[in-house]
Order: structure tokens, then C-alpha cells, then sequence
């Protein structure tokens, strides 16, 4: 703040100032304050950059927050499973290696993956670093990212929850950005870069191609099949309407409340999920190895 006091003081407008540390003000951040000052109500501007840093903030908290458990969750579950594999498989399943019987088949496997976790885990290691790296290159490749970005989607549950969010961040900081006097062509080549995502980042592109060809702004989106109806429906009116600033805020708001509502039922369903599934690994080991205890009782009996 006290560069870009100097900076001001030397003759800069202070969206000029800003633009030099572009890891604390963003393009979108930069831009609207320019928009501000050439419009004279940069004050008015401010007002709705803290509105709208206080609304992304609360929405990635609710989110933070409302996965917090379901993690831990799945940490602990993870945590209890590699205990069992490693500590108490090994000892039980040490008494099977003397018996000439022929042990089930989830037995053997059982005692294949306690092997991997005790004796082979540097290899699991090396086989999960060297594939974490190797989704990374393929991810960060153009062709990858694309694949990548276009399958997360279409994810059940959360492909929509992550088009929903994508939305609503889309709207609001369009809309703030027009309010702002910023020129449209200008916030599409700034807004698209929110999305963090290549397929929906070409879709904006596409529309403003569209835009400076003469046509509006709702009938890319809405071809695009990513937009749902209503919401370019309700951009198509606040285009006709002169009011497309408050046309987005109001969507904006609206797809807020209902990201919030799918975060919470989504939580909700995770808990119950995870323990489930670490009820059928505890069942799978319990399984595995009384199985051949009742085995060796019937051998004897």
C-alpha cells in the first residue's frame, strides 16, 4: 500500500498503481477500478468490490467448512484400514501359512494387499507418486486439461454442483464489472478466467466472438448447453431490457442460495457414504479371515 501510495503520488491513477502487484490485485480487481475512475464513482466502485470479495468469501467458507467432516472422515477411515492391514492382518493370518488347507480367494487377496502394506509399501509409494505425476503432466497439457475439465462435468453430483458455482461466480462478477463501467468486451476476457475451467472458458470466448459479430450475449451461452434456460433466458431480458447488470446480480444470488442448499445436502450424504464404505472394508477383512477358521473347525471336527 505504501508502493502504490508513491506510485499515485508520482502522477499514476491508482488502478495503474494496483496493476503492478498482480498477485494481490487481480485483472478483474484492476479493471473495475479503472472502469471507476474514468467514470467518476469510484467510490461507489470500492463499495461493490467489498461487496462482492465478501460474497466469494462467504461461499468459499460454507464450502470449506461444510466438507471439513466428510475429510476427516475419510482420513480416519483410511487411517483405521492401514492400521488393520498392517498390525492385526499379519498376526492372524499367520497362522493360516502352516495349514496345508486351500485358502478362499478374498483370503489370499487379504493377505496380497496386507504384504503390500507392510512389507511393499515403499513400491505402493513409488507407484502412487510416479502416477500422481504422471495425471499431472497429462492434466496440465492442453489436450488433457481439456479431457479433464470437460469429465469433472459430468460427474454425478458434482459435475452440476461445480457448473452451478461456476455460474454464479460468472454472473456476479460480470455484473459487478459492468456496474462499474467497465465495457463488456472487456469484462468476458477477465471473467473467463474465474471459471478455471477450459470448456467453460471456451464458451465465453464464443460469445464474445458472437458479441462483436452483433449478436447478444444469451444466445451463445444458451447454445452452448453449459447455461441452463432460465439463466439465459433472464440475461436475454436484461438485455432487452437495458437492466443486464441487475439481471446478473439477481441470478447470481439466486444460483448462491442454491450452491449453498447442494453443499449441505451434499455433506449431508458423504458421512453416511464413507462410513458405509468402511463398514464393507472392516466386513471384507472380518470375513476373510473367518472363513478359513471355520474352514480348518470343519477340517477337524
Amino acid at each position: 500500500l505504501l508502493s502504490v501510495r508513491q506510485t499515485v503520488n508520482e502522477g499514476s491513477s491508482l488502478a495503474d498503481a494496483l496493476s503492478g502487484y498482480p498477485k494481490v490485485f487481480s485483472s478483474l480487481y484492476v479493471n473495475m477500478v479503472r472502469g471507476g475512475e474514468t467514470a467518476g464513482n469510484l467510490d461507489s466502485v470500492l463499495h461493490r468490490l467489498a461487496d462482492f470479495q465478501e460474497k466469494r468469501v462467504a461461499l468459499r467458507n460454507k464450502v470449506r467448512s461444510a466438507t471439513r467432516y466428510p475429510q476427516f472422515m475419510l482420513i480416519a477411515s483410511l487411517g483405521i484400514t492401514y492400521f488393520l492391514l498392517a498390525t492385526v492382518v499379519p498376526k492372524i493370518t499367520e497362522v493360516f501359512k502352516d495349514s496345508d488347507a486351500v485358502l478362499p480367494w478374498n483370503t489370499r487377496l487379504l493377505i496380497v494387499i496386507s504384504n503390500l502394506a507392510t512389507t511393499y509399501w515403499w513400491l505402493v509409494a513409488i507407484v502412487v507418486v510416479a502416477g500422481w505425476i504422471l495425471f499431472r503432466r497429462w492434466k496440465n497439457s492442453s489436450r488433457g486439461r481439456r479431457t479433464w475439465d470437460g469429465l469433472i462435468l459430468r460427474i454425478w453430483m458434482i459435475g452440476p454442483l461445480l457448473k452451478m458455482a461456476a455460474i454464479a461466480r460468472f454472473t456476479r462478477s460480470l455484473g459487478t464489472m459492468l456496474a462499474s463501467g467497465v465495457p463488456l468486451l472487456k469484462c468476458l476476457d477477465i471473467v473467463k478466467s474465474i471459471f478455471d475451467n477450459v470448456v467453460l472458458e471456451e464458451v465465453v470466448e464464443k460469445a464474445r466472438d458472437a458479441i462483436r459479430e452483433g449478436e447478444s450475449i444469451s444466445k451463445p451461452l444458451k447454445e452452448s448447453g453449459y447455461f441452463p434456460p432460465t439463466v439465459t433466458q433472464m440475461i436475454a431480458v436484461g438485455e432487452r431490457s437495458g437492466q443486464l447488470e441487475g439481471m446478473l446480480e439477481t441470478v447470481a444470488d439466486s444460483y448462491d442460495n442454491i450452491v449453498d442448499t447442494k453443499v449441505n445436502g451434499l455433506t449431508s450424504i458423504l458421512a453416511p457414504i464413507i462410513i458405509l464404505l468402511m463398514g464393507i472394508v472392516v466386513g471384507f477383512i472380518v470375513l476373510s479371515i473367518m472363513m478359513p477358521i471355520m474352514q480348518m473347525n470343519d477340517v477337524m471336527e
